[in-house]
C-alpha cells in the first residue's frame, strides 16, 4: 500500500525520476565518465608530480624513469574518454511516443550507471596510482633498487581503472532503445 502512495504522490522522487528524460540520464552518465576520470587523473598527477619534483632535488636521476607514474595517471583519463565514446555510440533516437517507455528508461539508466561506475572507479584509480607513484619517487630517491618493486604495485593499482571500464562496458550492454515502428 505504501508503494502505491509513493508512486502516486505528486512530489515523490520516484515520480521525478520517471519524468526525467532518459537522454538526460545518458548525457549525465557520459559527462560523469569523462569528467570524473579526468579529475582522478589530474589529482594523481598532482600527487605524483609534487613528490617527483621534490625528490628530484636530492636525486636528479629519478626524474626521467619516474615519469612512468605520471603516464599511468594520464591513462586513467584516457579510460574515461574511451568509455565516453563507447557510451555515446549507444545513444539512438526514439520516437517521442516511446521516450518514456520502460525500454527507453532502462537504456538511459544503464548508460547513467555505466558512466557513474567508470567515473568513480577512475577517480579512485587516479588517487591510488598517484599515491603509489609518489611513494615510488620518494623511495627511488633513497634506494634505486626499490623502483621496479614499487612499479609492480603501481601496475596493480592501475588495474583498478580497467576493472571499472570492464564493469562499465558490461553495464552499458543493457542499453537497448526501443525499435522504431
Amino acid at each position: 500500500m505504501s508503494g502505491a502512495i509513493v508512486a502516486g504522490a505528486a512530489g515523490s522522487w520516484a515520480r521525478a525520476l520517471i519524468k526525467i528524460s532518459p537522454y538526460t540520464f545518458s548525457a549525465i552518465g557520459i559527462a560523469v565518465a569523462i569528467g570524473v576520470s579526468v579529475l582522478g587523473a589530474a589529482w594523481g598527477i598532482y600527487i605524483t608530480g609534487s613528490s617527483l619534483i621534490g625528490a628530484a632535488i636530492k636525486a636528479p636521476r629519478i626524474t626521467s624513469k619516474n615519469l612512468i607514474s605520471v603516464i599511468f595517471c594520464e591513462a586513467v583519463a584516457i579510460y574515461g574518454v574511451i568509455v565516453a565514446i563507447i557510451l555515446q555510440t549507444k545513444l539512438e533516437s526514439v520516437p517521442s511516443s516511446q521516450i518514456y517507455a520502460a525500454e527507453s528508461l532502462r537504456a538511459g539508466y544503464a548508460i547513467f550507471a555505466s558512466g557513474i561506475i567508470v567515473g568513480f572507479a577512475n577517480l579512485v584509480c587516479g588517487l591510488c596510482v598517484g599515491i603509489i607513484g609518489s611513494s615510488c619517487a620518494l623511495s627511488d630517491a633513497q634506494n634505486s633498487s626499490l623502483f621496479v618493486k614499487i612499479l609492480v604495485i603501481e601496475i596493480f593499482g592501475s588495474a583498478l581503472g580497467l576493472f571499472g571500464v570492464i564493469v562499465g562496458i558490461i553495464m552499458s550492454a543493457q542499453a537497448t532503445w526501443p525499435s522504431k515502428v
